[in-house]
């Protein structure tokens, strides 16, 4: 996992929901974003493989947003989002593994069958002839 964590910007807000007094005063969440197209530390392709993963969290200017307010504390949340977005564009770089496709072997295929024919046989059984 690359540590691209200098090319982040944080941006501060007042925190939503319960809290008393510390909700009203002190910018607790934090916002991060990140500008894919201008990082340095990944290449071309590996790029354009973030942006088609998550482009639902891509905005059109090209720049990754996420949104914590997890913890009490701005420092806790900053390492918290960071953790995340790092997550993120790591799991983004995953390539899936190339399935090749196989066929059922024929023991399997004539063991089908088998199978299919006995259960015909057993309800052929279960009619009532005149």
């Amino acid at each position: 996992m690359k540590d691209f964590s200098k090319e982040l910007n944080f941006k501060t807000s007042r925190s939503s929901g319960a809290g008393g007094q510390n909700v009203n005063k002190v910018e607790t969440a934090v916002a991060v974003t990140w500008h894919v197209d201008n990082s340095e530390f990944f290449n071309e392709r590996q790029k354009d493989l973030i942006k088609e993963k998550l482009k639902n969290r891509i905005n059109l200017e090209g720049f990754l947003f996420l949104s914590v307010s997890e913890s009490r504390t701005q420092l806790q949340n900053k390492k918290i989002a960071v953790e995340k977005i790092l997550d993120l564009v790591d799991k983004a770089l995953v390539v899936p593994k190339f399935r090749a496709k196989t066929k059922p072997t024929r023991s399997s295929v004539e063991k089908r069958i088998q199978q299919k024919k006995q259960i015909s046989d057993k309800k052929e059984n279960r009619r009532f002839r005149f």
